[in-house]
């Protein structure tokens, strides 16, 4: 079994739109302990599937994890079988990379399989052919990431620090936020530069300060809920409280265990997917 963890956006800059149509993004990214549980087999059928406890995610080539195993197979000249058991924990459409930290956790489960001998790096090229936040996920941590995700640059690691995760009942579409992104003549920054900073000094208060998402500029009145999710988790006692990644889920770092369990449980109350967990450190691959 590999552990697949969800991604936090400590911060979110959209640079702008890309010939290929793709954006360039740079972002401050960090690991929590929230996993899904991806089983990974070898077998003879020379085909590549999934099964999943939830009913509605798609199981074949359209599944981010089966490209995966496609994507490594090809690389390395295999022509076996693989079955792929993911047991989700982590929402989905909630900005947290769950169906990317899946396939970067196939590519980490066949290496260890096949011994094909690919380095980190190598595994995350070919997270960059099946998908943006993939090359991110196959070892986490704390990160810069620019490009289209796949720039990645390791800076300070965050130490370990409670955090609140709440997803409201509604997903947000990916390009239509991107769309509003594009037709906006003028937005506020994330201070990248200062939460490097902050790391560099383990000033995990200013950090929180500054963590900051674009997209959180252009939300609708009906995804006002997301803001008033971030107050609860302030008024909770969080250091800071942003969306992650295009969202629809908003997370808190906390300073303390007993300040985040607390607002977990008052907002569990309203918001059947909360979760208390923790960041966690950059794999050694």
């Amino acid at each position: 079994m590999e552990p697949a963890w969800a991604k936090l956006n400590l911060s979110l800059d959209v640079l702008g739109a890309r010939p290929d149509g793709f954006h360039d993004l740079r972002m401050v990214m960090q690991s929590v302990d929230l996993h899904d549980d991806v089983t990974v087999t070898l077998d003879d059928t020379g085909t590549c599937r999934a099964e999943t406890n939830r009913s509605y995610l798609p199981c074949g080539a359209d599944n981010v994890a089966v490209r995966a195993a496609q994507v490594f197979l090809s690389r390395a000249g295999l022509t076996c079988g693989v079955h792929i058991r993911l047991h989700k924990r982590i929402p989905v459409c909630a900005g947290l990379g769950g169906g990317s930290s899946d396939a970067a956790a196939v590519l980490r489960a066949l290496e260890r399989l096949t011994g094909a001998g690919f380095t980190r790096t190598q595994l995350e090229e070919m997270g960059a052919e099946i998908g943006s936040d993939v090359p991110y996920c196959v070892a986490g941590g704390t990160v810069l990431a620019e490009g289209r995700g796949e720039r990645l640059t390791p800076v300070t690691p965050m130490p370990r620090l409670p955090v609140v995760i709440c997803k409201p009942d509604f997903p947000i579409s990916t390009p239509e936020l991107f769309h509003r992104v594009d037709a906006r003549t003028s937005r506020c920054r994330p201070d990248t530069e200062g939460i490097c900073a902050a790391l560099a000094d383990g000033d995990m208060p200013r950090l929180a300060r500054r963590m900051y998402n674009v997209f959180e500029d252009v939300l609708t009145h009906r995804e006002g809920e997301i803001a008033a999710i971030k107050s609860r988790l302030l008024d909770g006692g969080a250091l800071g409280a942003v969306m992650s990644g295009t969202g629809s889920a908003v997370f808190g770092l906390f300073a303390d265990a007993d300040s985040a369990a607390y607002t977990k449980r008052r907002l569990a109350r309203d918001y059947q997917e909360c979760f208390l967990t923790e960041t966690i450190a950059r794999l050694e691959i």
